[in-house]
Parts: structure tokens; C-alpha cells; sequence
């Protein structure tokens, strides 16, 4: 490399330097961020506590409440803090830490997301096998496999990335560190790390995809055929909230992790950024908790006992 001087910091861009749309960036993504923990953290108390809720369903949505708190809180805070100031640098360590634990948290999200789209075909298609099928023990074992595979496949890409060096330009026009944005950077040759995010991306994509998308030809199918109009919309109620859920996730993040990584294609991801980081986690439990009468009615249970 020359006289090239290693960059061992970055500076994150962030979103705007004009004072008052800074207030109103910082305003309107505090309210987010709060609201995305109490609903988050409402759904997981909801879960533990209220024993109608000990189901499958519920204890994948409560792994999912989890992930989405976790995911969040990897980029809301640091990006709140970074509004008001000038000095907006990471290091290098702190920059790679927090790739490790978006991603870890972000593939074990996907992970989960087809794992709930096994639980609804198991209920939906096969009701009188789905206690056998779905039992408690093997609920444990695909939440397991689901943070061990979302370990590894975290740290494929954190440990290829610290073969990494950085001589400058350091600043990463994104409000958290990111993948692309370090290719973008280094001044250490990519490809090696580009062909494994794409075949590992594209392996994980496809998989889950057909686990998550295949099932719902057998569920529609199913659903049609349910001769009660309680119970087809009961069902469509619990595939749609997931479907939407899906939908809004995988299009956010084929914008980020499957689009060149060139400094204009990096300004425009900016909005995908944000909903994959900081509005996905938001309207998860909106869009299962306002669709769903029975964690309303376990609400309700729970002011019931409060008052008294």
C-alpha cells in the first residue's frame, strides 16, 4: 500500500447538518425508537405472562418481539446521539462490533420469520397433528438453530470483513455501519467478501424464501376450503400479519444487500436503511397487535387483574 496511512475511525454522515430539521430527525425518530421498545417489550410480557398465549405462535412472536428490540437498539441510540453533534466518529472496532450484532440479529430475524410460516401451515393445514408436531421441545430446538444459525452466519461475514484495510476517504454516508459501506471504503481488494455475501446472501435468500413463500399455496388452498367465514378470516388474519411483516422486510433488505454498492446507489439506500433498521422493528408488533384479538383480549386480562 505505499505511504498510505491506515484509518483505524469513520465518520458517520447521518441524516442532515441543518439545525432544524436536525430537531425534527431527532424528534420523530426518539418517538419511533420508544415505541418500538414498549410495544416490543408489551408483546414479550404479554407472551410470558398470560397463560393463553404459551403457544408456538406466541413464543415465536415473542423471539421476534425480542430480535426487532435488539436490532433496533444496535443503530436508534448511537444514531440519536449523533443528530446534535459534529463530531459523529466510530472506530474501526466499534464500527465492525456493530456490523456483527445488525447482521446477527437481522439474519436470525429471517431465520425466525420462515420458521413462523412453517408454524402457520402446521396449524393451518395439518390442525389434528400440530400439538405432536409443534411440541415444546421441538419449538426449542427451532429458536435454537435459529440464533446458532444467525451466529454463524453473522460471523462469516464479520470475520471476512477483518481482513479489511482502510486508507481513506473515512466517512460512511449512513447513520450506522454496514457492509456495503466498508467495501466501499476499503482500500483492500473486495472481491473475496463480495462473492461471499452474494453466494451467502443468495443461499440464505433462497432457502428462506421458499421455506417462508412455498407453504402458502398448501395454507391458501386450505383456508379456501374452511366452509365457516369465522374461521377463514381467523386464519387469513394470522397469514396476512405475517405476510405483510415478510414483504416489508425482504424488499428493504434486497434494496441494501442486493444493489451495487456506488456512492449514489449508497444515498439512495439511505431510506432503505431506515426502514430496515428503524421502521421494520416499529411496525412489527403494530401490525400483529392491531390484527390480533387474542393479544388484546390477554391486555385486557391483564388491566382486569390489575384493577382488581
Amino acid at each position: 500500500m505505499g505511504n498510505q496511512t491506515l484509518v483505524y475511525e469513520f465518520n458517520l454522515s447521518g441524516f442532515t447538518n441543518h439545525f432544524q430539521t436536525q430537531y425534527l430527525v431527532f424528534v420523530i425518530f426518539l418517538l419511533i425508537y420508544l415505541m418500538t421498545i414498549s410495544t416490543n417489550l408489551l408483546i414479550l410480557f404479554l407472551a410470558f405472562i398470560d397463560s393463553q398465549l404459551h403457544t408456538p405462535m406466541y413464543f415465536f412472536l415473542g423471539n421476534l418481539a425480542f430480535i426487532d428490540m435488539s436490532y433496533s437498539s444496535v443503530t436508534a441510540p448511537r444514531m440519536l446521539c449523533d443528530v446534535f453533534t459534529t463530531n459523529r466518529t466510530i472506530s474501526l472496532p466499534a464500527c465492525i462490533t456493530q456490523v456483527f450484532f445488525f447482521i446477527y440479529f437481522a439474519s436470525s430475524e429471517i431465520f425466525l420469520l420462515a420458521t413462523m410460516s412453517y408454524d402457520r401451515y402446521v396449524a393451518i393445514c395439518h390442525p389434528l397433528h400440530y400439538i405432536q408436531i409443534m411440541s415444546w421441545k421441538a419449538c426449542l430446538k427451532f429458536v435454537s438453530a435459529i440464533w446458532i444459525l444467525g451466529l454463524l452466519y453473522s460471523l462469516l461475514h464479520t470475520l471476512c470483513s477483518l481482513r479489511l484495510t482502510f486508507c481513506g476517504p473515512s466517512i460512511i454516508h449512513n447513520f450506522f455501519c454496514d457492509l456495503p459501506h466498508l467495501f466501499l471504503l476499503s482500500c483492500t481488494d473486495t472481491l473475496l467478501n463480495v462473492v461471499v455475501k452474494f453466494i451467502a446472501a443468495g443461499i440464505l435468500g433462497i432457502v428462506t424464501l421458499a421455506i417462508t413463500f412455498v407453504p402458502y399455496a398448501q395454507i391458501f388452498s386450505t383456508v379456501l376450503r374452511i366452509r365457516t367465514k369465522g374461521g377463514k378470516l381467523k386464519a387469513f388474519s394470522t397469514c396476512t400479519s405475517h405476510l405483510t411483516v415478510v414483504s416489508i422486510f425482504y424488499g428493504s433488505m434486497v434494496l441494501i444487500y442486493f444493489t451495487p454498492a456506488t456512492n449514489y446507489q449508497l444515498k439512495v439506500n439511505m431510506l432503505a436503511n431506515v426502514i430496515y433498521a428503524i421502521i421494520n422493528p416499529f411496525l412489527n408488533p403494530l401490525i400483529y397487535s392491531l390484527r390480533n384479538k387474542d393479544l388484546k383480549e390477554a391486555l385486557r386480562r391483564v388491566f382486569i387483574n390489575i384493577n382488581a
